[in-house]
């Protein structure tokens, strides 16, 4: 997560900036709070840009080496995300018992396994390569309550048609009030003007035909959502959710042959539940990657020896559920046609000559800079295409991930 720090509260989205004024701070708080069914206030504070320690730490109750993120905030025009390293990183439960973080590969994962235990205690510490400590209320393992299903429906939504990936779930007892989702997408690509054979420029002014490894041809694409999913069931008659997850019009092309998605479900408290939608509502776009952070959400971690030193974030401890499911694009729209590629593919005819009305600087470039793909030739003329219409490695991967399942 890339926070960025400035004077004025402001709400991004892609195409524009608001600046809003700190009086109309409290109207959106409100409106956050009454939309979202948090009653738990969090208070904001608005202030010049500084560095400050940005936690993204949330434990589960599942098995594994948990994770936990550490970066510091950006200004409006920074790039990139900035690393804390050197932390000395570790959680505590009521138990005595400690789990270190030991640093890699950009985040702090611990140890060995563990798991959050229901009635348990924990507590996360942090002390940074400068000498700032910090600590996070105590917090405990949020209701259990598994997803029931994750299923795909063909619907419409804002005048667009397409497969709509919704989670039901139920909570019998009503304690699971809150939620939040992530999703993992995979899709499957196939490159539509894949050949057998590829072209290199063996000098200037030649061209010369080899074999094309036919592993250029089919790919897979991962990506992770970037947006906080929030759910509660406070408005519903009961804790039955149907949530939309995630929405793809029939016309993209990642769902043109094969797709997956992972869907975790997490159960949070009304304090983070509240965190989280104020992070939402202020970030305009409600990105988790780089939201326009205004100011100083409180959360849940404070400085222990310094009330001056500041920090973003919030220590959850949230119960987990997780399924995977696939479908391919005939599963659900039988009998049409699939969507179009995501840039254009039609063939363009360069002449091998180096003239007036020739192309052939352009065409030795183009296979150069691999921005062009052979289809055939005839003489001096060469049919091209995007390179990316005939070679999917040069925007995806090639090694079939080991959960896929065709």
């Amino acid at each position: 997560m890339q926070l960025a720090l400035d004077s004025s509260i402001t709400l991004s989205n892609r195409s524009k900036q608001i600046s809003m004024p700190f009086y109309k701070i409290s109207y959106l708080l409100l409106f956050c709070f009454i939309a979202n069914g948090c009653t738990e206030p969090y208070i904001l504070e608005t202030n010049t840009y500084e560095e400050v320690l940005v936690v993204e730490a949330t434990i589960t109750n599942e098995l594994k080496k948990q994770e936990i993120t550490l970066t510091k905030t950006a200004r409006f025009e920074d790039k990139e995300t900035q690393i804390e390293k050197g932390a000395n990183v570790f959680i505590t439960d009521n138990n005595g018992i400690r789990y270190d973080f030991k640093e890699e590969s950009g985040k702090y994962i611990s140890t060995t396994e563990f798991q959050a235990i229901p009635k348990k205690e924990y507590k996360l510490n942090i002390k940074t390569s400068d000498g700032k400590s910090f600590e996070s209320s105590t917090e405990t393992l949020t209701p259990i309550n598994p997803m029931q299903n994750v299923k795909t429906t063909v619907e419409t939504k804002d005048s667009l048609r397409g497969v709509g990936i919704r989670v039901t779930s139920f909570d019998p007892t009503n304690a699971a009030k809150y939620y939040r989702y992530e999703y993992e997408e995979t899709y499957k690509i196939i490159a539509p003007k894949w050949v057998a054979n590829k072209s290199i420029a063996t000098s200037e002014t030649t061209i010369g035909i080899i074999p094309n490894p036919p592993d250029t041809r089919i790919c897979y694409s991962t990506k992770k959502n970037t947006e906080l999913l929030l759910a509660n069931t406070n408005n519903l008659n009961e804790a039955r959710l149907n949530f939309l997850v995630r929405f793809i019009s029939d016309q993209n092309y990642i769902i043109t042959h094969r797709y997956s998605i992972l869907v975790k479900q997490y159960i949070e408290s009304l304090a983070s539940c509240t965190y989280y939608t104020t992070l939402k509502k202020l970030s305009g776009s409600g990105s988790i990657l780089y939201p326009t952070q205004p100011g100083f959400i409180i959360g849940n971690i404070k400085p222990v020896n310094n009330e001056n030193d500041k920090i973003l974030g919030y220590f959850d401890v949230a119960s987990v559920s997780s399924k995977r499911i696939y479908f391919n694009y005939e599963d659900l729209f039988p009998g049409e046609f699939p969507p179009p590629y995501y840039t254009n593919c039609d063939q363009d005819i360069y002449t091998l000559c180096f003239g007036p009305g020739c192309r052939g600087d352009d065409l030795i470039q183009g296979i150069n800079l691999n921005k062009l793909a052979y289809q055939f030739h005839e003489g001096i003329n060469y049919h091209m295409v995007h390179f990316e219409c005939g070679d999917c490695t040069s925007f995806s991967s090639n090694i079939k991930p080991l959960f896929w399942k065709d």
